[in-house]
Order: C-alpha cells, then structure tokens, then sequence
C-alpha cells in the first residue's frame, strides 16, 4: 500500500494543532483514558482506519490495558473483559460512528445507557471524542494513510 498524500493533518496549515486542542478538551471532561482509548479503538475498527487501530491499541498497552481487552474490543458485546460504562461508550461509540445505517440513528435506550454512567460534561466529552475519531478516520482512510512502527513515535 502507499499513501495516496501526505497527511492532510500534517500539510494543512494549524490543522493538527487545532485537532489535538479539541482532544486535549474533551480529555478533561473526567472520562476514563482507558474508555476513550477503547472508543478511539473500536471507531477506528468500525471505518477501517489502521493508522488508528494501531496507535490507540498501542496507546492502550502503554497504559497497561491487558491483551484480552485491547484484542476483544470488536467483541466488546460477547468479552467479560469491560465496564458498564465502558459497554455504554462503546455503544454509543458505534451508533454515532454507523449515523447512516438505522432511521433512529442514536437510540435512546443506548443514550440513556449512557447518560446512567456519565455526566453531562463527560457525554459532551465523549461525544466529541466520538466526533474527532471519525474525524481522524476519514482523513486517513480517504488518503490511504499507512500503518507503522512510526506511530510508535506519536505515542512515545
């Protein structure tokens, strides 16, 4: 494979930069790093981002996530391995990312499932979380962004 261009978060003038200031926010709303990393993971599963499935699983074992939950988190539904809340991000995770795919797009029950475990700063955080990792995968899956131990290096 081979990269169709540069990275646009990278060629674009302050487009990095203004990525990671929304990242750094919805950081701080008190969300888990272990949920978002999971979040990061299975939306970046979901578009077929590996740029993304590979830094935030390795983000995840730098942070001591054992191997059973970073390799089952496609099958968070069927694996013993996760929270309630952890379950509920998932789900809201998937739904947000699969808009396009039922009428009612983001169901209340999966809501409300969420809104039990976290609180309004920490839904608008994770839903802007949501929002950026579909972001970042539609950047570089359009551009066929390619994989490597060189995301060793963003996480370092």
């Amino acid at each position: 494979m081979q990269a169709r261009i540069k990275s646009p978060a990278l060629t674009t003038p302050g487009l990095r930069e203004a990525l990671m200031q929304i990242s750094k926010v919805a950081d701080s709303t008190g969300i888990p790093r272990a949920t978002l990393e999971l979040v990061h993971v299975r939306v970046g599963q979901i578009n077929g981002c590996s740029v993304c499935v590979d830094m935030h699983t390795r983000s995840m074992r730098k942070h001591g996530e054992t191997d059973a939950r970073i390799c089952s988190v496609s099958t968070w539904r069927e694996a013993s391995y996760y929270t309630e809340p952890e379950r509920a991000a998932l789900a809201l995770a998937e739904a947000a990312t699969r808009l396009a795919d039922a009428t009612d797009a983001v169901p209340d029950e999966i809501w409300a499932a969420a809104a039990a475990h976290f609180s309004e700063a920490e839904l608008g955080g994770l839903v802007t979380t949501i929002a950026l990792a579909n972001f970042w995968n539609r950047l570089n899956a359009t551009t066929r962004q390619i994989s490597g131990d060189w995301v060793a290096q963003l996480i370092a």
